[in-house]
């Protein structure tokens, strides 16, 4: 590849802001993990009968692990056969540990976390774990690595909120290797703008729910993730910019030769890393300032899930890195949108990867300027290996090379050179003004649409919302306002089940748009939704204040929101008085409401908030 172009010139003074902003909090967090690097894992140094519990059940590696002189490899699982993006991972364990052995080291399991799947959950009481869930995963993960008996450490994880807490653990235990494992996305279904068709023909009452479930069954129908670019695939689009995954591992199918040849050198990279090796590559110095200013370009580059404007601040923190909406923002602005994959556009993450996929984004961000690829990964020092794609060669396929990717896009109506762009900026915009700020993504809003004066309709649910359009309540143009929803409310659930409900005002030829301190996705879709919305109404921010006939106004593209109403601000807030949720495991979760930190700086409940 030809000399990486100079870096943008708003790019480079952002990473510097981060940096300079990050300094004393990264000066800790680097001093941590050298301190735990210098101690080194406890497997020698621990008392015998420590060891044997440790190496009981390792069978043919018992001998191995004891004599504590060949790198052992950790591997925390999501694995369940619930989550079809996780059911891959049932045979990853046997895999790795085959190749260890190949390979003069070990592996054990060191345990498994959580993963539970919104896609399920979406619109029901068990929504109200989603976000926590994160956070459960982190602790979970620390548990599992806590024996300190491991060299490096393999994450096998792709959906919304396990990737977010498997980096968090990850950060935590920073000061040693760590590869993550994708598993894939499924092959392709029903298309994604049928599904999303004849979801909103049910919600309009034109068709039965035999229907409905025959359509959805077509589309998520086998082992994988799904295929449209949400936030499981915003994660793993993520882990590959940001060097924690091989170059173009992100988007191969599961169980497909190639799948298991990523695997088995995942594996041996993750041994190559370790300071038994002799080139020792902590993750800390892979989770640097400028890898976590790369995911954010690709999160704008590729209009991906605004879920990830709440993870990467959380996962940045825990790395010392702190960032900011202003970020965000101004990253945007710089950023073009250059991928169009559902639901910014037709095509799913499979059309993607044929088109050109990770290798080709990467290539054209780095001669845009646009990426940082003076950084360290799990294939080396640089991002230009990530420019290059994984191919099996040989009589038999056993050998595992890579090659350059594409330099031209193979559909121009996914992918587009940063030259000619979908559109000049990214997909998402901050939102500030009388409703406190907050986050909208734009990339898939029709230009007619991104701008809404209308009256305001007030719910404190998304059922209420439902019950309304049932009834028939919306005839006329609307911002529906949706308050105690955030994190300290009731843990911040999606309100995704609004989609069909909105995409139908919408269609009928209403000007509709949502705000909340509440979640959408990675697949929010067509309607102007400002999400996010902090200070939350729970805690007397300003869309406690909002009334039913309000005037609001949403400008996405100048990311304003205003209430054009008459001593709005002299309002007393409506108090937060619900309940604390039981049932579901909800009343667990309750130790993290009380605790979460603002949506701004990543709600999370077990992370302190970035100094002001």
């Amino acid at each position: 590849m030809a000399p990486t172009p100079a870096l943008n010139p708003a790019l480079s003074r952002i990473t510097e802001r981060i940096i300079a902003r990050s300094a004393s909090t990264r000066r800790a967090y680097l001093e941590r993990v050298a301190r735990a690097a210098d101690e080194g894992p406890a497997r020698a140094h621990l008392a015998c009968s420590n060891q044997a519990h440790a190496y009981a059940g390792a069978g043919v590696d018992q001998q191995r692990l004891a004599a504590g002189r060949v790198p052992n490899l950790g591997i925390v699982t999501a694995y369940n056969d619930m989550l079809s993006a996780h059911r891959p991972y049932e045979s990853y364990p046997e895999l790795i540990r085959r190749v260890a052995r190949e390979s003069g080291a070990t592996a054990q399991v060191a345990g498994g976390v959580p993963a539970m799947c919104d896609g399920v959950t979406q619109g029901t009481d068990g929504m109200e774990l989603s976000l926590f869930s994160r956070e459960a995963i982190a602790l979970a993960a620390a548990v599992a690595l806590s024996h300190n008996t491991f060299d490096a450490a393999l994450y096998l994880g792709i959906c919304d909120k396990i990737v977010p807490g498997l980096v968090i653990a990850a950060a935590s235990f920073g000061h040693i290797p760590a590869v993550f494992m994708p598993a894939g996305p499924m092959t392709s279904g029903l298309p994604n703008d049928e599904k999303a068709r004849i979801r909103q023909a049910f919600a309009a009452g034109e068709i039965d729910r035999a229907e409905l479930m025959q359509a959805e069954m077509a589309a998520y129908h086998g082992p994988g993730t799904c295929t449209f670019y949400g936030t499981a695939n915003s994660n793993q689009m993520l882990m590959e910019i940001m060097g924690l995954h091989l170059p173009g591992a992100s988007f191969v199918n599961p169980d497909t030769p190639l799948r298991a040849a990523l695997t088995a050198e995942a594996t041996r990279r993750a041994i190559a890393m370790t300071a038994l090796a002799g080139k020792a590559l902590p993750v800390a110095h892979i989770l640097s300032e400028k890898a976590f200013v790369n995911g954010m370009v690709g999160l704008m580059a590729t209009g991906g899930s605004t879920n990830l404007v709440l993870h990467l601040p959380a996962m940045a923190r825990a790395a010392g890195v702190i960032l900011t909406l202003e970020d965000f923002a101004e990253i945007s602005e710089i950023t073009p949108l250059i991928a169009r994959v559902y639901p910014n556009g037709l095509a799913d993450v499979n059309a993607f990867h044929a088109a050109g996929g990770m290798g080709w984004l990467i290539g054209e961000l780095l001669e845009a300027g646009l990426l940082h690829e003076d950084v360290e990964t799990v294939a080396g020092p640089g991002l230009s290996a990530y420019t290059e794609e994984p191919k099996l060669a040989g009589d038999s396929g056993e050998s595992l090379h890579w090659q350059p990717a594409p330099r031209k896009a193979l559909d121009d109506r996914i992918l587009r050179p940063a030259s000619a762009p979908f559109q000049p900026s990214g997909g998402l915009r901050q939102i500030t003004g009388d409703l406190g700020c907050g986050v909208i993504k734009i990339s898939a809003v029709a230009p007619e649409h991104r701008l809404i004066e209308a009256p305001a309709r007030v719910f404190d649910s998304q059922e209420a919302v439902r019950a309304a359009f049932k009834a028939g309540e919306f005839t006329g143009d609307v911002v529906v306002a949706v308050r105690f929803q955030g994190p300290h409310a009731n843990g911040m659930p999606e309100l995704h089940a609004l989609t069909p409900v909105l995409s139908v005002l919408q269609a009928r030829g209403l000007r509709v748009a949502l705000v909340t301190d509440g979640r959408m996705s990675g697949a929010s879709g067509k309607i102007p939704a400002a999400i996010h919305l902090s200070p939350e109404a729970a805690r007397a921010g300003p869309l406690a204040r909002i009334r039913d006939g309000d005037l609001v106004r949403l400008d996405a593209e100048n990311g304003t929101l205003d209430v054009l109403a008459e001593g709005f601000e002299a309002r007393p807030p409506v108090p937060f008085t619900a309940p604390p949720p039981h049932g579901l495991g909800r009343e667990l979760f309750a130790l993290f409401r009380a605790h979460a930190g603002s949506a701004e700086t990543g709600a999370s409940a077990i992370l302190p908030e970035p100094p002001a």
